[in-house]
């Protein structure tokens, strides 16, 4: 800046001179933020005035929307209590507004000239939009991006945006009450069908990798300077292990205060600890400020999380207390060094990769970037899959969210768990059976069966089946005893036991629901099947009412399949 100025002295760096000098090419898109810090000094020094837009945001006047328009805008943003990360959102999206309205809306310069159809209007615009579109400068986006679609969540916020301004003008009375902006300038319902809650777990084996990084940290792990590393060591594995454990948003992390570590002393029972596990020691308590859903709150975390968050309060040397962006109140922060606080993106950009480094584990998987937000689906998913999970709703106390249902887009249930689910219910075993085959090793040998003679009988308890097909057999469940039945009592039964050349098997039968229930309930449920199948006709032609069938039937002998038994045919222990 000196030397765009062409001059030394930061006596000549005024207001005007700053302001233009902001605005110069030299100074990116990029570098503008530290531009305005470089204002914020100055005018410490006394040699220009403050700067007017916080958080870096440098003053441009709006071109291509209407200065009426604006007026409107600009009276909004003035009155609004929302925060000013957000009014500076809301306001590039109005300003967008503005210039659409410029160009496919001539006749309105007004909120108060919007209609049911200028919404709908807007909606089908923001459904359609790409990247570039509307905007003032277009060097801060990246040229090969420009022209794609915009993301559903991007253009939800642009109606949410809308919406909150004519929300606001109507309540204060401003403009006229023509239409509802909670449904003139609602979301589709195929936009919203794009956004649900997609928490991205990590798988168990990859997260085991960074975990283990962090137990095991190192400053020459971590990119330093020539002085070192900026933060401590000990500050940075206090964070690391925040982030590994606790199961917290970043900014929780980020703005935990000091003391917020409580440990339940020995021999101090608290009500209810009927097994002593905090008089034992073995978990800490840690104190979570107000958060972005919720009040503060209070929840256990590993004792590994406690000591280390300790060990660092004990090395942290004294801070000056500090404003809450979220309350307003100064506090002192843990996670503070110099007189600043430890910066929002150090997670991100700094110790995730190192600990991914480390771990030897890329930065990225299917699911996208490794964020500091992912740990907390991971280790919620993990607390609802353990081996004594937790329930929903303590999960909810434990994430502190205000319904179970978000909770639920959190405790994802693993394949691994799903499948032993799956196992236990036993679909298989309870829609398939075994019956036992006995097969006649002769009758297959010597030609006899491709003759037509039988080889395979069915052991049906009373008796046994010849029929090659039986499980295609409407009557196997209530023999009706046609000619391809056996009885035991006969002599071509006691024939066929008396070979030594048999090979006995078990085969494995689909059931119906009727079949299944002669198994299950009895002698009651065999009688309604037997009914059923009277005048149907048995593989050898007559039905069981011409054949008279009794009353009574033996159950078949059939067995329950057990777990690691597949559908295909088996040799019994027997063999």
């Amino acid at each position: 800046m000196l030397l765009v100025n062409h001059s030394p002295r930061l006596a000549d760096l005024d207001d005007a001179a700053v302001l233009e000098l902001r605005e110069h090419p030299a100074i990116t898109h990029k570098t503008r933020g530290q531009a305005y810090r470089v204002h914020r000094a100055l005018a410490e020094l006394g040699h220009t005035g403050q700067p007017r837009q916080p958080h870096g945001v440098t003053a441009q006047p709006v071109e291509g929307a209407s200065s009426d328009w604006m007026r409107w805008v600009d009276r909004w943003r003035a009155t609004s209590t929302l925060t000013p990360r957000a009014l500076q959102g809301y306001y590039g999206v109005l300003a967008k507004v503005g210039r659409w309205l410029a160009t496919e809306h001539t006749g309105i310069t007004g909120p108060e000239d919007w209609t049911r159809q200028t919404c709908a209007s807007w909606v089908a615009r923001v459904n359609s939009m790409t990247l570039g579109e509307f905007i003032q400068r277009h060097d801060a986006l990246d040229e090969g991006r420009l022209g794609e679609p915009l993301s559903a969540r991007t253009r939800s916020g642009h109606l949410n945006a809308v919406r909150t301004f004519f929300r606001d003008c109507q309540e204060w009375e401003w403009i006229p009450r023509r239409f509802d902006p909670a449904r003139a300038l609602a979301c589709p319902r195929s936009l919203l069908a794009l956004i649900g809650p997609d928490p991205r777990t990590i798988a168990d084996d990859v997260w085991a990798k960074p975990l283990w990084a962090g137990l095991n940290l190192e400053p020459d792990d971590l990119p330093s300077n020539p002085s070192g590393l900026f933060y401590p060591i000990t500050l940075i594995r206090a964070l690391t292990l925040s982030w590994l454990f606790s199961g917290l948003r970043s900014d929780e992390i980020m703005r935990l205060r000091v003391g917020c570590v409580r440990w339940q002393h020995d021999g101090a029972r608290p009500p209810g600890d009927s097994d002593g596990v905090l008089a034992q020691g073995r978990v800490c308590l840690l104190d979570v400020p107000v958060h972005k859903t919720g009040t503060a709150f209070t929840k256990p975390v590993d004792p590994v999380l406690g000591k280390a968050l300790e060990t660092w309060q004990a090395e942290r040397r004294a801070q000056p207390a500090m404003p809450d962006r979220k309350t307003g109140e100064r506090v002192e922060f843990l996670f503070a060094h110099r007189a600043r606080p430890v910066g929002k993106s150090y997670l991100n950009r700094t110790i995730i990769p190192a600990l991914c480094a480390k771990a030897g584990v890329p930065t990225a998987d299917a699911r996208g970037n490794i964020t500091s937000h992912r740990a907390r689906s991971t280790i919620a998913s993990q607390l609802y899959n353990a081996k004594e999970p937790m329930t929903l709703f303590e999960l909810q106390a434990w994430l502190n969210h205000r319904s179970p249902e978000t909770t639920q887009h959190y405790a994802k249930i693993t394949p691994n768990t799903l499948a032993r689910a799956y196992t236990d219910a036993g679909y298989f075993a309870r829609n398939v059976r075994a019956i036992e085959v006995l097969v006649d090793r002769d009758a297959v040998t010597s030609g006899a069966a491709a003759a037509g003679e039988p080889w395979q009988y069915y052991d049906l308890g009373h008796g046994y089946c010849t029929y090659t097909f039986f499980e295609q057999c409407p009557h196997r469940m209530a023999c009706a005893r046609c000619d391809f039945y056996t009885p035991k009592a006969s002599s071509k039964a006691g024939l066929l036991e008396a070979k030594d050349n048999l090979q006995q098997m078990l085969a494995n039968i689909p059931l119906s629901d009727e079949e299944q229930a002669a198994i299950d309930d009895g002698q009651a449920a065999l009688h309604q099947l037997l009914e059923r199948l009277v005048d149907t006709p048995t593989p050898a032609g007559p039905t069981p009412r011409e054949l008279a069938v009794p009353a009574t039937a033996t159950l078949l002998p059939i067995t329950p399949v057990s777990g690691n038994q597949s559908s295909a045919q088996r040799p019994s222990a027997s063999r």
